[in-house]
């Protein structure tokens, strides 16, 4: 039977708490078990919790997330700061991940994707995903997505284009929501408009993508890149 990450959250700044809870939600592969923001609670309360991840702040008073780290004695952890400078420590104490603020949900996603990878999860999604159409709910199989793009005619709406030449017009969502519900490391946004499945990437340059998606000119789709999104692409096409 597959199993979610249980997960445990420490931040001592409220909104960031409530943020990143947020996202977390929206990450089907994760169960957010509690969510603290005092580490010198958090630690009093760790040995009566079962979980299998935390995800956890470096900059706060009594503990530090590095110290935090440390107690937890080889747990995965994913650190989120608003500092560069910890990297490297945190990558010393075998960090599964390091989260630059403010934190986006596709770069959480990754970061998640890594933990099941090291947590052995096995987290498998179904195969399907249930979408409001403008004809209705319709079962989308994430293989058979290309990319999707914000309508021109509503930035509410998105445009889905199949692998099979349809398109599809989903209703009312948001590209980060979509991101939340596809699965995970299979899909990147690319702009402010766009997002793409990876398998639908042929080549790719600083500023530019180039698809495997012919189109009616017999011509392949070609895509930006966007600096804000360059660095996340770029990882995901690593992994």
């Amino acid at each position: 039977m597959n199993t979610k990450l249980k997960c445990l959250l420490l931040d001592d700044e409220l909104p960031s708490l409530t943020y990143l809870k947020m996202l977390c939600e929206q990450i089907p592969e994760l169960e957010v078990i509690r969510a603290f923001n005092n580490s010198t609670l958090f630690l009093k309360e760790i040995p009566g919790l079962e979980f299998d991840l935390c995800i956890l702040d470096i900059e706060m008073p009594d503990f530090n997330g590095l110290q935090v780290a440390i107690a937890l004695k080889g747990k995965p952890v994913i650190f989120t700061t608003g500092y560069k400078e910890y990297a490297a420590e945190a990558f010393d104490l075998d960090a599964i991940d390091y989260v630059r603020k403010p934190i986006k949900l596709e770069r959480l996603q990754l970061a998640v994707q890594k933990a099941i990878v090291r947590t052995d999860k096995g987290y498998a999604p179904k195969n399907y995903i249930k979408l409001n159409t403008d004809k209705g709910k319709t079962l989308i199989f994430p293989d058979e997505i290309g990319y999707i793009r914000s309508s021109e005619t509503d930035s509410r709406d998105k445009v889905a284009q199949m692998q099979n030449s349809n398109i599809i017009l989903l209703k009312n969502i948001s590209l980060a929501r979509l991101l939340g519900i596809l699965p995970l490391g299979q899909f990147c946004q690319i702009n402010k408009k766009e997002l793409i499945a990876l398998r639908s990437v042929h080549f790719f340059s600083h500023d530019v993508i180039t698809t495997n998606i012919v189109q009616t000119d017999g011509k392949p789709l070609v895509l930006f890149l966007s600096d804000t999104y360059r660095k996340d692409f770029i990882q995901l096409v690593s992994v």
